[in-house]
């Protein structure tokens, strides 16, 4: 899965569609993301220690990860993301790195 926590996504497909945020979690072995501001569900819960009120809590569910792309942050566009090896002087090694293919900026780690 290409896209980490932190980055700006784009929904593409879905109830949604068009709604940019950042993501806020991410579980690889769904293949799903938590956006920000996005696929709101709500939730009925009961007085707790923490929720002395009880009452309905409106809070984000997982999408698939197909249905957002990430925001090139160069150009402000959604963008597929590729990867590359490049040499770090101070490492004295390789390291890997995503960049965006529509402007060849690297996103960050």
């Amino acid at each position: 899965m290409r896209v980490r926590k932190g980055d700006q996504v784009l929904v593409i497909a879905g109830n949604y569609k068009g709604k940019k945020g950042k993501v806020l979690k991410v579980f690889p072995e769904k293949d799903r993301v938590i956006v920000e501001g996005v696929n709101f569900i709500k939730r009925h819960t009961r007085p707790s220690q923490q929720n002395q009120q009880g009452g309905i809590i409106e809070k984000e569910a997982p999408i698939h990860v197909s249905n957002v792309m990430v925001i090139d942050p160069k150009t402000g566009e959604p963008t597929r993301i590729g990867s590359k090896q490049i040499y770090d002087d101070k490492r004295q090694r390789n390291i890997h790195v995503r960049i965006a293919k529509k402007s060849g900026e690297m996103l960050p780690n």
